[in-house]
């Protein structure tokens, strides 16, 4: 009788297998095959030679990027970048889900969320040129600031304003699609915490501090956990679409160096060290956030 329960449930479950592989096809097609590429890293590779007749190497771009002066400011940039979006991301985020979830007309709502939620599905292409446009020397933004008397500022073109305006355009584009987890955590929340608190004389603030945002420190961990695995990554598109050779100082993340070092400088071996590294340590961190979110929220990432 378990035998034959056993082999029913099997046969139900083979259409959902079928239906993912095309997904896993494609899945090993791009992400695992590529990884053959690994052994760039360690030869002076010669695209015609191919991977098995280029000189073997060693670590010897390994070392030739730790001792390269820029590679340290490269670091920097991709870690204050990164970390700004997941900071400031994260507080927009939740602030917004608290927010959204007070308002009760239901039109009203769910006109704000379409509206704040479409700048997800909008690639960098199209966004940059909007960016670009708002925040140039001619530009509305710098408009306004002429006109109450201010000096324009050049937010593309100076070291001292570009990183901030990475960190809050991405913000702006992505508060909204990521405040669907929070948002989603406030309706776990009993709804008699809440009027237990109110009765006691609770103001809203206080509701918030005490009700709501405990509600949500699972999900916030969690988040924040996995959040740790995309730590070397600044956001590639974007700050290609946005930066120019007058902002690498501040603007160059380990992404576009090993884009421009490897690919447009045509120096693959090191440009795949250099990628290999950034792997390497997203994969530590991954498994630590993946251990954090089990030891802080007794939830697993995988």
């Amino acid at each position: 009788m378990l035998q034959t329960k056993k082999n029913l449930t099997i046969h139900s479950q083979v259409s959902y297998h079928l239906m993912m592989l095309p997904g896993m096809f494609f899945l090993i097609l791009f992400n695992y095959v590529p990884m053959v590429g690994i052994i760039m890293a360690f030869q002076d590779f010669v695209p015609s030679k191919g991977l098995w007749g280029s000189n073997f190497v060693g670590l010897k771009h390994f070392i030739y990027m730790v001792q390269l002066p820029d590679i340290a400011k490269v670091i920097r940039n991709t870690l204050i970048i990164s970390i700004g979006k997941i900071l400031l991301g994260t507080f927009m985020a939740i602030a917004f889900s608290i927010l959204l979830n007070e308002i009760r007309l239901k039109f009203f709502k769910k006109t704000v969320q379409t509206i704040v939620y479409l700048p997800h599905f909008l690639s960098w292409v199209v966004l940059a040129a909007v960016v670009m446009n708002m925040f140039n020397l001619d530009g509305p933004i710098n408009q306004f600031i002429a006109s109450i008397g201010m000096q324009k500022i050049n937010f593309l073109g100076s070291n001292k304003t570009f990183q901030s305006l990475l960190i809050t355009t991405d913000v702006w584009k992505e508060f909204g699609y990521n405040s669907i987890v929070y948002l989603a955590a406030i309706t776990t929340i009993d709804p008699g915490l809440h009027e237990a608190a109110a009765i006691d004389g609770a103001s809203w603030w206080k509701r918030v501090w005490h009700v709501t945002l405990p509600g949500m420190l699972p999900i916030i961990t969690l988040m924040a956990a996995m959040s740790l695995t995309g730590i070397l990554s600044a956001g590639f598109d974007q700050v290609y679409n946005l930066y120019s050779p007058i902002v690498y100082e501040t603007g160059d993340t380990l992404d576009t160096y090993v884009y421009r070092i490897g690919l447009v400088g045509r120096q693959y071996s090191f440009g795949s060290a250099v990628g290999l590294c950034r792997s390497l340590v997203g994969t530590i961190l991954l498994l630590t956030s993946n251990w954090l979110a089990k030891k802080l929220t007794d939830r697993k990432i995988f």
